[in-house]
C-alpha cells in the first residue's frame, strides 16, 4: 500500500533517533558480518547520513517521485531538505498523492529573495563569458542553476537532480562555477554494484565518452577515493581486452600509460593493468595470467576504457546478474552534486540523496 513506505520510514527514523545501535550491538555481542550485502550497504548509507544531518536541495519539485522520496527521507531522518519549484503546484501534487511534506522547505526561485544574490554571484563568475546581471537573473529561474548556486554559496550542502532533466543539464552549472577539486581535471562517475556478498565500484559509466590516458588516471584515483569513502577497500583494475604484456595496440597502450600515471602519482594505491575482467575477479585466472599482482583476482574498483564499455557492462551485470546498481555518483567536483537517471525510482532517489549527504559530511 502507499502508506507502507511511510510507516517503514517513520519506524526507521524513530529507531535512528532513539536507539543507540552501538550499545545495543555491544550488549548482544554480534560479530560484524564479513559479507557486504546490498541491504547492509544501503542501511549503512542512511545510517551514516542521519548521524550528521546535512541539507540537500532537490530542484525538481514538480516530479512526484521526488516528493515521495522527500517524505521518506524526512521520516527516516536522513537529512534536511529544500525542494525547488512552484510552491502551489508542489503542494497540490503532494496533496493529491497523499504525500506529507511537513518540515521540508519549499522555495520558488522566481519569488525567492535570494535570487538577486545568486544572480550577482553568477554574473561575477561568468563575466568572462559575457554574462551580465540581466541574463544572470534569467538563468537563476532554472532550478538546476538556482540549486547549484545554493550549494556553491553554502546555503545548502549538496544537490541531487536529473529525474526530469539530462545529465548534462545537471552537471553544466557545476562545471561553470563550482569547478573541480584541486588536482582533479575532470568530473567523472561511479556506480556501486551491490552483489549478494560484496560491493564493487565501476567507473566511468555515465560521463566521459572516450577518456585519454591522463583522464583515465584521474578517474581511477577519484574512484578509489570514492570507494574508500563508502567502505570499499580500493584495489583498482584498469580494464582492457588484454592482460599484462600479452596484447599490443593503441587501446592497450592507453591503459598501460594510465596505470603508470596512477602508480606514479599514488604509489600507495593498489592498482594494476591492463587487466581483462576475468583476470581482475577470478583468482584462478589471475594465478595463470598475473600471478604476482596484488589486484588481479581480487579487484574491487573497475576502471573501464571508455563510456561504451562501462555503460553496457554495468547494465549487463545489473540486468543479468541481478546486482543492485547505485549511482551514478559524481566525483571530482568541489561540492557534492549528483545526477539521477530519468528512469529513477523513489528508492534510487533516497539512496542518491544519502550518498550526497555523506559526501557533504566529508
Amino acid at each position: 500500500s502507499a502508506a507502507q513506505p511511510r510507516k517503514t520510514a517513520a519506524v526507521l527514523g524513530a529507531w535512528n533517533q532513539h536507539v543507540n545501535e552501538d550499545e545495543l550491538l555491544g550488549r548482544i555481542e554480534l560479530a560484524q558480518p564479513s559479507a557486504m550485502t546490498p541491504v547492509r550497504f544501503l542501511h549503512q548509507l542512511t545510517a551514516r547520513a542521519s548521524a550528521d544531518r546535512q541539507r540537500i536541495v532537490l530542484p525538481e519539485g514538480e516530479d512526484s517521485r521526488i516528493l515521495r522520496a522527500a517524505e521518506i527521507l524526512r521520516r527516516r531522518g536522513v537529512c534536511d531538505l529544500t525542494i525547488l519549484g512552484d510552491v502551489d503546484r508542489i503542494s497540490e501534487s503532494a496533496a493529491s498523492d497523499g504525500v506529507d511534506l511537513t518540515g521540508i522547505e519549499l522555495i520558488n526561485p522566481a519569488e525567492s529573495p535570494d535570487r538577486e544574490r545568486y544572480a550577482q554571484a553568477y554574473a561575477e563568475a561568468r563575466a568572462h563569458r559575457g554574462v551580465d546581471i540581466e541574463l544572470a537573473r534569467e538563468v537563476m529561474l532554472d532550478g538546476a542553476y538556482f540549486g547549484t548556486m545554493m550549494v556553491q554559496l553554502a546555503d545548502v550542502d549538496g544537490m541531487v537532480s536529473g529525474a526530469a532533466n539530462t545529465t548534462a543539464h545537471t552537471i553544466r552549472p557545476a562545471l561553470e562555477f563550482v569547478k573541480t577539486k584541486p588536482g582533479t581535471k575532470i568530473v567523472s562517475s561511479v556506480f556501486f554494484m551491490l552483489l549478494p556478498d560484496r560491493a564493487l565500484v565501476y567507473g566511468d559509466c555515465a560521463v566521459n565518452t572516450d577518456p585519454n590516458a591522463e583522464q583515465l588516471g584521474d578517474i581511477a584515483a577519484a574512484s578509489a577515493e570514492t570507494a574508500q569513502q563508502f567502505g570499499v577497500d580500493p584495489r583498482v583494475a584498469m580494464l582492457s581486452y588484454s592482460t599484462g604484456d600479452s596484447g599490443s595496440g593503441e587501446a592497450v597502450d592507453k591503459i598501460r600509460e594510465a596505470t603508470s600515471l596512477v602508480k606514479a602519482a599514488q604509489p600507495e594505491l593498489k592498482v594494476d593493468g591492463p587487466l581483462q575482467y576475468d583476470a581482475a575477479v577470478s583468482a584462478s585466472v589471475a594465478a595463470s595470467k598475473m600471478p604476482d599482482s596484488e589486484v588481479a583476482g581480487n579487484a574491487t574498483v573497475f576502471i573501464f576504457p571508455d563510456l561504451n564499455t562501462g555503460n553496457n557492462t554495468y547494465k549487463a551485470v545489473q540486468q543479468s546478474a541481478g546486482a543492485v546498481a547505485v549511482g551514478p555518483v559524481l566525483q571530482g567536483l568541489n561540492k557534492p552534486v549528483n545526477d539521477l537517471s530519468r528512469g529513477t525510482t523513489v528508492d534510487d532517489i533516497v539512496n542518491t540523496v544519502a550518498i550526497t549527504a555523506i559526501q557533504a559530511q566529508a
